[in-house]
C-alpha cells in the first residue's frame, strides 16, 4: 500500500500535468474528478483484495489515505458544480453568487460538523480513539450519524473516515471561495482594517508575485510541501491585497518566455547579493 506522501505527491503531480492542459477551471475540475474517482476505485479493489497486514495499517488507511483522496474528489467534484453555474464573470451577479456559496457552506459546517464530538476530536489532533473511528465494523448507530452511513460499503469504510473527507472537503471548497470573492471582503478579520498592516502592499507586477508563489510550492517549504498553490496564493491575495485571477495559466505563459523564465528570482538573488556586499 502507498504511503500518505506517494499519494499526496500524485495528486499534486496530476493537478499540474491538468491545469497546463485544460482552458479553464471548469475542464480541471472535470479531469481531476475523473481521476480522483479511478484512483479511489483502484485503491478500493486494492484493499479489497490484498487487506491490511495488522491494526496499524488499517487504521492509517483509513485515517490518512483514503479521506485524503475522497476529500479531494467531494472538493473538485463541487468545484465542478460550482462553476458550471456560476454567471458571468465579475460584476455584483458574480459576487453575490459567490458569497451565497460561501454563505450556504458555513451554515452547512455549522450545522453538520462543527459542533460534532468527531470534529473536535480531528482538530485537537487526539488519537486515543482511532480504533473506534478508523477500524471497520466499529459502526454505532447509537451516536446518530448521518443517514448517509447506509449507502456506503463497509468493507471500504469506517463512516468516519467519510466523515473526515468531509471535513478536509469543506476546508478547501472555504479557499477555493474565498479566492473567487472580493479581496477585501474575503480578509475579514485577518487584515480588514488593520492599522498595522495597512501599508504592506505589493509594488512589483502580479507576474512576478506569481512566480515567488510557485517557487514557494515547488521546493515545498510552506508546511512541508502538503498545501496546495490555491492557498498559498490565498495566503498572498489577503497579505497583499492584491486579485490575481487564474494564476495557473499566468504561470504556464511564463514557461514559454523568450530567455529567462525566472527573471524575478533571478532579480531577488541579485538584490540580495548586492545587499550582502554593502556590508563588506
Amino acid at each position: 500500500m502507498q504511503s500518505l506522501n506517494t499519494i499526496i505527491a500524485q495528486i499534486r503531480t496530476k493537478e499540474d500535468q491538468v491545469s497546463q492542459q485544460t482552458a479553464n477551471l471548469i475542464d480541471e475540475a472535470y479531469q481531476m474528478t475523473l481521476y480522483l474517482e479511478d484512483l479511489l476505485q483502484t485503491t478500493q479493489d486494492y484493499i479489497l483484495k490484498k487487506g491490511f497486514r495488522d491494526i496499524a495499517e488499517e487504521i492509517e488507511f483509513f485515517r490518512d489515505i483514503k479521506p485524503q483522496i475522497l476529500g479531494q474528489l467531494i472538493y473538485y467534484n463541487k468545484v465542478f458544480r460550482i462553476e458550471t453555474l456560476c454567471p458571468v464573470k465579475d460584476g455584483k451577479m458574480y459576487q453575490k453568487f459567490y458569497m451565497r456559496q460561501l454563505q450556504e457552506l458555513k451554515i452547512d459546517f455549522e450545522k453538520h460538523i462543527c459542533g460534532s464530538h468527531f470534529y473536535r476530536y480531528y482538530k485537537s489532533g487526539r488519537s486515543d480513539r482511532d480504533e473506534e473511528y478508523f477500524l471497520r465494523g466499529n459502526i454505532n448507530y447509537r451516536d446518530g450519524l448521518n443517514s448517509y452511513v447506509f449507502e456506503l460499503d463497509q468493507r471500504f469504510s469506517t463512516y468516519y473516515d467519510s466523515k473526515l473527507a468531509r471535513i478536509l472537503a469543506n476546508e478547501l471548497i472555504y479557499n477555493y471561495l474565498l479566492t473567487k470573492i472580493n479581496v477585501e471582503e474575503s480578509s475579514g478579520s485577518f487584515l480588514q482594517n488593520s492599522e498595522s498592516n495597512k501599508d504592506i502592499f505589493w509594488t512589483d507586477s502580479k507576474n512576478a508575485l506569481i512566480e515567488l508563489i510557485y517557487a514557494l510550492y515547488a521546493s515545498g517549504v510552506i508546511s512541508h510541501g502538503k498545501i496546495g498553490i490555491r492557498k498559498i496564493t490565498l495566503v498572498f491575495q489577503i497579505l497583499f491585497r492584491v486579485p490575481l485571477g487564474d494564476i495557473h495559466h499566468s504561470f504556464h505563459r511564463m514557461k514559454d518566455r523568450a530567455g529567462t523564465r525566472t527573471s524575478f528570482l533571478d532579480h531577488l538573488k541579485l538584490s540580495l547579493e548586492q545587499y550582502m556586499d554593502k556590508g563588506l
